[in-house]
């Protein structure tokens, strides 16, 4: 018997029986082949050490060229690309697991040095990312942190296409052999940049009012969901509702009436009947929780699956489960520590500790070298 049983109740996602509510969020691990951004077979082996949780989602997966923001970090829109996630969802398909991609554009969030010709980064506003910092070096044992650069505007005509870019991401997703897709609508990146009022100052459709600026966000969930049907779609925000803490807030994105933007975002989600809804909470020490009133609106508003990921342990993640508002919970670095974290936690066994010295980059340190624990 675990000692959280509320963390090990099957629960359906979709198509899929889950077995358990642990999920490996997506976490940037930048560990990709390069040249070209290609998922290969030491990735392949960390995401099939994680396959005992509930369900995974990919670390970010850029949907084109532009898209990206760090150095190291894999693609999605090359036939490489689709033939190195191959290997990896094989390797979590044989271990029983369960595993969405996210997709994932930076908008401006980059630098001209990732950009394709050293181009400027593509955004809705020609309005430079604040409070962030981007890998822009392509050796893994030279990364440098840099500012972002000055993005340019997107026409109308290039938000359009880029639209048709989520949808045919979907559909390599699925070549590559993905169970389903998660949207990356967080964190200050591309959609989250349309959304806001601070990043996104357009006088066409895809600005202005609340509605305008959700247009993308509602375009790309459409696109994508008649690619890989509503119940194999996730999307993830990361509403924040406190800004005291400058050096903290997510790429300076906090919206004024932050429950009314994405209440409205959700309503759209819940006409569109996707699979879950994923909430990544602020996780820095001392960061505020959501309000509980939030939690509540969300449940009330939303009737799929909500996940939420941040400053939990099992008391924790169970507590939301139990409670009702929650009914995945996303651990983050104790997953990346502990391979076989469900059953650490079913048997109350202790965690590995992080070395948070090899996050980002590098080899089979720190990534596939952590120890299971000596059943």
């Amino acid at each position: 018997m675990s000692q959280f049983p509320a963390l090990f109740t099957p629960l359906q996602l979709g198509p899929y029986t889950l077995r358990n509510r642990i999920v490996l969020p997506p976490l940037t691990r930048s560990r990709s082949t390069q040249p070209g951004n290609i998922a290969n077979e030491l990735m392949a082996e960390y995401y099939q050490q994680r396959s005992s949780a509930g369900f995974m989602v990919s670390e970010g997966t850029q949907i084109e060229p532009r898209g990206q923001g760090y150095a190291w970090t894999p693609g999605i829109h090359s036939t490489e690309q689709i033939a190195g996630w191959q290997k990896v969802t094989r390797a979590v398909h044989d271990a029983g697991g369960v595993i969405f991609a996210q997709l994932w554009h930076v908008g401006r969030v980059s630098h001209t040095a990732l950009q394709p010709e050293g181009q400027a980064p593509v955004a809705p506003s020609a309005i430079p990312a604040s409070q962030v910092k981007v890998f822009i070096e392509t050796a893994p044992d030279s990364g440098m942190l840099s500012e972002p650069s000055m993005p340019r505007e997107l026409t109308t005509a290039e938000v359009r296409e880029l639209v048709q870019y989520y949808a045919q991401a979907a559909r390599n997703a699925l070549q590559a052999g993905f169970d389903g897709v998660e949207l990356h609508c967080a964190n200050g990146y591309l959609v989250n940049q349309f959304i806001s009022a601070h990043s996104n100052q357009r006088s066409d459709e895809y600005g202005g009012s609340l509605d305008n600026r959700l247009r993308f966000l509602r375009e790309i969930t459409q696109a994508v969901a008649e690619v890989v049907g509503p119940q194999r779609l996730g999307v993830r925000f990361a509403p924040l509702f406190s800004s005291t803490d400058e050096e903290r807030v997510y790429l300076g994105l906090v919206e004024d009436d932050p429950q009314a933007t994405y209440l409205a975002a959700i309503r759209h989600l819940e006409e569109l009947g996707i699979a879950y809804l994923s909430l990544a909470e602020a996780d820095w020490e001392g960061a505020e929780e959501l309000p509980e009133s939030f939690r509540w609106a969300v449940r009330r508003a939303f009737s799929g699956r909500i996940l939420y990921a941040g400053r939990y342990d099992a008391p924790r993640a169970a507590a939301a489960i139990e409670a009702g508002w929650a009914d995945l919970i996303g651990f983050g670095r104790s997953f990346i520590a502990n391979p076989d974290l469900p059953t650490r936690i079913a048997n109350g066994w202790p965690l590995n500790a992080l070395d948070s010295t090899s996050m980002y980059g590098g080899t089979a340190q720190g990534y596939t070298d952590y120890p299971r624990h000596p059943a």
